[in-house]
């Protein structure tokens, strides 16, 4: 059965034809001349200055100088402004000359980091209806998919063809969230986020092992000291009701706050497919003085996500009738529970010192109780339930991060240094039914779907815990050797322990052992003319042949994987901030995994070699007449080097083959218009290549193109209504695999109403 119709071949066609139109406009549609044009909301665009090199006296002026600066700089974090400093555009997605937290600490803007970074803004993400961090990172960012299943708490990404969570990692608010078993359940609903920057290639030297392919970082939402206040409802065809409130402002010229909240139940889209999320961001900001601020926050989320592991394929065949069959049990259960609080101190020590300091503590639950593998009987033409687990997860992080930033000169030469540490302790418990036994079989279509107890399942017991305690230390530096080149380089040096007590067999399993990682990274930028940059870089990163705080007796043994990459590209914005493009092109070389040797089956050898290479590009322009263009591009050439896995009494090599989940190809083109007075309307179209659901690449994925479009109304200024259907044209397609024969589908045609509030 093909996987997108001809209907949807010659929608595709249509749409593809039509983006390509946008970019052939005559030049006279891009000059800057006045013409009318119709802005929903314009969204201030204001590249961030760094104060001047000057030398850290005290005298009045500098301090009511440096006091002024940082009153402005307060006043203006709100997204709303009483007035605008700089050019105004209804153009979110047009940020290269913003500063960025994620590809480097000094501050930088994306054309000064010899990096890529994509910042994903929550104008765009509200504007395109984005409303979880899966949805606004694969369809932004350039070179991401994902492979969200509950087995990984639906938060897993692929990106330069290396995929799950312990090659691309997730940060909030610039924190690293330690990986348990594969799963990271937390944040996952976008109404709190300011801001999604995502940081591809290698990120050891930013944020510790575990980041060869990338990084994204959500950034919550900070206290406004402008009043704002804001709702929003909506309901779609899945019957999912949402609400969320966002609400804040100044309690006195020293204090500000910020609240948001959203509560999200639904139907689901599958058989027995009720879910419901709810998320809570609360912060205080406290200014001590004009040089000193604390920030102090605190989350929470509690998720029971869809109970749905996938659709298994009938005889290597996807049935579009099996689509909406769910054939997990019927009292299956999945919860995640989530919270974090944080303390942020922002000292201003001179002109020329700062100091960043961060304490937090994070708290995860998690329970799972599923039958979540499903396979085709030819012979009895039922579905063979197996794996019957059930696993409780309790994951406890304290750690502390802080930084110091001098700017100031070497040998005539401006130069920004920052040096600091991260500490953290790691506590997880890992209860389950291991070996996960227990077994039933249902009916192709109409079936009973039974209880847990009836594929009598092992029984569920403590299995292990391990504390892990973590430090580092790292430092970055940029050289500006003239106005047009710097030099920018970085190292860290991370030292985990961690120590394993299995409940099971004591004996053979509980282990204490250390870890010793270097990475590092040197590029250069160029700027020959205004917003233009010719960047490269080499780097080197480490990620753990399993997750670190979770590793098993097996694999105490293997050394960190490590991963070197070159990097070279260009930036640039012109057309005063009205378009933008970059190109971008890398390779990756991954040492140091886990295979079997040839020469003795039963023996696993560090050896093996994973790569990638790959071309990015992406494009954007705010043009006349309310239209607005974003499109990007990547395509890969990912391989095994050389990967030997046992097969039947051997062993295969699966040199040459992709990896699984990796597309060679994808990318994402978005096309706004604001056609009349208080009206706009937008359409994108998601394009990913086809993908492998195992290492022998016998099993293919197929490729799909998903479209979403919408259309937003604004009555009155503080009002949106907005109608959205996604997935447009219906596709059947599969997101990621869970084993050769079961794929989990994408969400069907889905439509939207929405209203948004302001007062």
């Amino acid at each position: 059965m093909a996987l997108v119709s001809a209907a949807s071949k010659r929608h595709f066609v249509l749409l593809s034809s039509a983006a390509s139109s946008f970019l052939l406009l005559p030049a006279e549609a891009w000059s800057q001349t006045t013409r009318p044009s119709y802005q929903l909301e314009p969204v201030v665009v204001t590249p961030s200055a760094k104060p001047p090199v000057r030398r850290a006296t005290q005298n009045t002026a500098s301090l009511t100088s440096r006091a002024r600066r940082q009153r402005n700089a307060a006043r203006t974090t709100a997204a709303v402004t009483a007035a605008p400093a700089g050019p105004v555009f209804a153009a979110p997605t047009l940020n290269l000359t913003g500063t960025t937290s994620t590809g480097s600490r000094l501050g930088l803007t994306r054309l000064q980091t010899p990096a890529s970074v994509d910042v994903i803004s929550a104008e765009t993400m509200a504007e395109r209806g984005q409303q979880n961090v899966i949805d606004a990172v694969t369809q932004n960012a350039v070179g991401f998919t994902a492979s969200p299943e509950p087995g990984n708490g639906s938060l897993s990404f692929n990106t330069r063809g290396f995929t799950g969570n312990g090659t691309v990692m997730t940060l909030y608010d610039g924190t690293r969230l330690y990986v348990g078993s594969g799963t990271l359940t937390f944040p996952y609903d976008t109404w709190s986020s300011e801001r999604i920057e995502v940081l591809r290639g290698p990120a050891s030297v930013l944020y510790g092992e575990g980041a060869v392919g990338g990084a994204v970082n959500v950034i919550s939402k900070m206290p406004l000291w402008v009043q704002s206040n804001q709702a929003e409802m909506s309901v779609d065809s899945n019957m999912t009701r949402r609400i969320a409130v966002d609400s804040g402002g100044p309690v006195n010229k020293d204090v500000a706050y910020r609240i948001t909240a959203t509560a999200n139940a639904s139907d689901g889209w599958v058989d027995r497919g009720k879910n419901s999320n709810v998320e809570l961001h609360a912060a205080v900001q406290v200014k001590r003085n004009e040089d000193m601020t604390w920030t102090i926050s605190t989350d929470y989320g509690d998720r029971s996500p869809q109970r749905y592991f996938g659709t298994p394929l009938v005889n290597g065949q996807l049935l579009e009738a099996l689509r909406f069959n769910n054939y997990n049990v019927g009292d299956s259960n999945i919860r995640y529970q989530d919270s974090q609080s944080q303390v942020k101190t922002e000292w201003q020590v001179t002109d020329a010192i700062s100091v960043h300091n961060t304490l937090y503590y994070l708290d995860s639950q998690r329970h799972w109780r599923d039958a979540e593998s499903y396979s085709y009987n030819n012979d009895t033409k039922k579905i063979e339930r197996s794996d019957y687990i059930e696993i409780f997860h309790d994951q406890r992080q304290i750690g502390d991060r802080m930084d110091t930033t001098f700017r100031g000169h070497v040998l005539g030469m401006a130069n920004e240094f920052v040096a600091g540490f991260d500490v953290n302790n790691i506590s997880f418990t890992h209860t389950n039914n291991s070996p996960f036994d227990g077994s039933s079989s249902v009916n192709l279509y109409a079936f009973d779907p039974g209880l847990f107890s009836g594929g009598n399942p092992s029984p569920t017991a403590p299995g292990f815990s391990s504390t892990t305690n973590q430090y580092g230390v790292f430092a970055e530096n940029r050289l500006s050797v003239t106005d047009q080149l710097s030099l920018i380089g970085g190292i860290r040096q991370d030292e985990p322990t961690i120590e394993r007590t299995d409940y099971r067999a004591p004996a053979i399993d509980s282990f204490e052992r250390s870890y010793h990682a270097t990475s590092w990274r040197a590029g250069a930028v160029y700027t020959p003319i205004k917003d233009l940059a010719f960047y490269g870089q080499y780097s080197v990163a480490v990620d753990p042949v399993a997750n670190l705080i979770t590793m098993s007796a097996v694999n105490r043994n293997f050394e960190l994987s490590t991963g070197k990459e070159v990097e070279v590209g260009v930036k640039q914005s012109f057309w005063s901030g009205r378009g933008e493009w970059t190109l971008a092109g890398y390779q990756i070389v991954k040492n140091n995994l886990l295979q079997r040797d040839p020469t003795g089956p039963n023996v696993t050898v560090q050896v093996g070699q994973q790569s990638s290479r790959g071309v990015e590009a992406s494009v954007g322009f705010a043009l006349d007449h309310g239209w607005r263009i974003d499109a990007n591009t990547a395509l890969l050439r990912a391989k095994y080097d050389d990967f030997v896995q046992p097969l039947g009494t051997g062993t295969v090599n699966y040199a040459g083959n992709m990896p699984i989940n990796v597309p060679q190809t994808v990318s994402n083109i978005w096309a706004t218009w604001a056609f009349a007075p208080n009206w706009s309307a937008n359409a994108g179209i998601q394009i990913v290549g086809k993908t492998f659901a195992d290492n022998a690449n016998t099993v293919a994925m197929p490729a799909y193109n998903v479209v979403n479009a919408g259309v937003q109304w604004k009555p009155d200024p503080n009002t949106t209504v907005s109608f959205r259907v996604y997935n447009l044209f219906d596709t059947i397609y599969a997101t990621s695999s869970n084993g050769p024969t079961q794929w989990l589908l994408g969400m069907p045609r889905t439509a939207q109403l929405a209203m948004n509030m302001k007062f």
